[in-house]
C-alpha cells in the first residue's frame, strides 16, 4: 500500500495539515472494498480528489470512472441521465439512451452535490445501493449494474433530512464511511504553501516571473477567512499574477484582491428558529384575524335583525359592548371605524338616526317604544329558529344566519344547543 505523502503527491494534492492527511489516509484504506463513500465539506475544498484517490487504487481501476454534478443537471432530465431511457419514452426522445449507471458497469460513479438531487431520483438511487437494480425511464424491465458509488456534498445532511429534502435511509447507505475534508481556514500552515504552487503554475502558464509575497503580505494571506477555500486561493493567485506588473506583492496590493478585507460588518448569524417556526407563526395569526372576521360578521347580521325588528337603542349598546370585546376597551378609533362603515338596510333608515356626538356614534331613540331583549338572547333566538327551520342541519342554518359553519358550532356549543 502506498503512503500518504505518496498518494498526495500522485494525485496533485498540497499540505501537510492533519485533518487532510486523515482523509487521504481514510480514502486509501476503503479504496480496496466496494463500500459507499460520502466526502463532505465546504465548496471549493478538493472534494473531487478523493473519489479520483479510491478508484485508482480499487480493483475497479481498469473500469470507467464518471463523474456527475447532480447540481447541474435539471430535475426532468437527470432521471435520463441517470438511468437512460427507452424510445419514447418522452417527448424528445427519439432512440433509446444508456444512463451513467450503465455505462460504468464495473467502474466506479462519483456523484458531486448529491444533496441537490430530487426525492424521486434519490429512491432509484437507493435500490442501485441495496441490490444494484434500476429502471431505465419510460422501460419496466428491470437492469442489474455493479457500480461503486463515491458520493459529495456540502450541506449539513441532518439539517437537509429534517427539512425533508434528503432521505434518511439514503444518507446512511451513501456514508458507510464518511470521509471530511478540513476548510483552508484550518488549514493555515498550507495556505502559503499552495499560494506559492498557484503562483509557480500560472507563472509558467503565462510565461511570467513568477510573484512573491511580503511578510506583512503572508500574514494577511494567512488570517483571511477564505470562505471560497482553495478555490477562491487559487482565483486569487492568478488574478494577481496575470494583473500585477511588480512582481513583490505588498500588504496593500494584496487588500485589494480580497473582498471585504478589513472590513466591520457584523457577522451574519444563522436565526435559531426555523421556518417551520414561523409557518406556525403565521397559521395563529391567520386563525386569530378569521376569528375576529367571522365575529364581525356575526356582529354585523344581528345588527342588520334587531334593526329590521325595531330595537335600535338597544343594538347600538351591545354593538359598542361587542366591538370592545374584539378590538379591547380602550380602542376607540376601532369602535368607530366599525360603526362606520355598518350595513345598514334601507327600509330601515327612515326609522333611525344616526347622530354624531364627542363622545362615540350611537342611535338616537326610536319613535317607537324598544323591546328590551339583550343581544344574547337575540343571538341565541335566531340560532334556535334558524337550527328547528333546516331541522337541525348547520350547514343550512349558517348559510341563513350568514356565518361559517365552523362558527355556528362554535355558538351551539358556547349555548350548549
Amino acid at each position: 500500500m502506498e503512503s500518504v505523502q505518496a498518494i498526495k503527491q500522485r494525485f496533485g494534492i498540497i499540505g501537510n495539515d492533519p485533518g487532510l492527511n486523515r482523509a487521504v489516509e481514510k480514502a486509501i484504506q476503503v479504496s480496496p472494498t466496494d463500500i459507499s463513500v460520502l466526502v463532505t465539506g465546504e465548496s471549493g475544498v478538493g472534494k473531487e480528489s478523493i473519489p479520483k484517490i479510491i478508484h485508482q487504487l480499487s480493483h475497479r481501476k481498469h473500469g470507467k470512472y464518471i463523474a456527475v454534478n447532480c447540481g447541474a443537471i435539471p430535475e426532468g432530465t437527470i432521471d435520463s441521465e441517470l438511468f437512460g431511457h427507452e424510445k419514447g419514452a418522452f417527448t424528445g426522445a427519439t432512440q433509446t439512451r444508456s444512463g451513467y449507471f450503465e455505462v460504468a458497469d464495473g467502474g466506479t460513479i462519483f456523484l458531486d452535490e448529491v444533496g441537490e438531487l430530487p426525492l424521486t431520483t434519490q429512491v432509484r438511487l437507493l435500490r442501485i445501493l441495496e441490490n444494484g437494480e434500476f429502471l431505465k425511464v419510460g422501460s419496466s424491465k428491470v437492469q442489474k449494474t455493479n457500480v461503486r458509488i463515491v458520493a459529495a456534498t456540502n450541506m449539513n445532511m441532518f439539517e437537509a433530512i429534517q427539512k425533508e429534502k434528503f432521505r434518511e435511509d439514503l444518507y446512511y447507505r451513501l456514508s458507510t464511511v464518511e470521509i471530511n475534508l478540513p476548510a483552508l481556514r484550518k488549514r493555515k500552515d498550507d495556505i502559503h504553501l499552495l499560494f506559492r504552487k498557484f503562483a509557480s503554475d500560472f507563472a509558467l502558464k503565462y510565461k511570467m516571473p513568477t510573484i512573491r509575497l511580503t511578510d506583512d503580505a503572508v500574514q494577511i494571506l494567512l488570517n483571511y477567512r477564505w470562505s471560497g477555500n482553495i478555490r477562491q486561493l487559487r482565483n486569487v493567485a492568478e488574478q494577481i499574477s496575470v494583473l500585477e506588473q511588480n512582481r513583490t506583492i505588498t500588504a496593500e496590493t494584496l487588500r485589494h484582491y480580497l473582498p471585504d478585507m478589513g472590513s466591520n460588518l457584523p457577522a451574519v448569524i444563522k436565526s435559531s428558529k426555523s421556518e417551520s417556526d414561523f409557518s406556525n407563526e403565521r397559521e395563529i395569526l391567520y386563525k386569530v384575524l378569521f376569528d375576529m372576521k367571522s365575529d364581525l360578521n356575526d356582529l354585523k347580521k344581528l345588527t342588520m335583525e334587531l334593526m329590521q325588528s325595531g330595537n335600535g337603542h338597544e343594538v347600538q349598546k351591545k354593538n359598542q359592548g361587542l366591538i370592545e370585546k374584539i378590538y379591547g376597551d380602550d380602542d376607540d378609533d376601532a369602535v368607530e371605524s366599525q360603526l362606520e362603515v355598518m350595513p345598514v338596510d334601507s327600509s330601515s333608515q327612515s326609522e333611525v338616526e344616526v347622530v354624531n356626538t364627542p363622545d362615540k356614534y350611537h342611535f338616537a331613540e326610536e319613535i317607537e317604544e324598544e323591546e328590551t331583549l339583550s343581544l344574547h338572547d337575540k343571538e341565541l333566538e335566531l340560532i334556535k329558529k334558524s337550527l328547528e327551520r333546516h331541522n337541525g342541519k348547520r350547514k343550512l342554518a349558517a348559510a341563513e344566519l350568514g356565518i361559517s359553519e365552523r362558527t355556528l358550532y362554535r355558538k351551539i356549543k358556547q349555548f350548549d344547543l
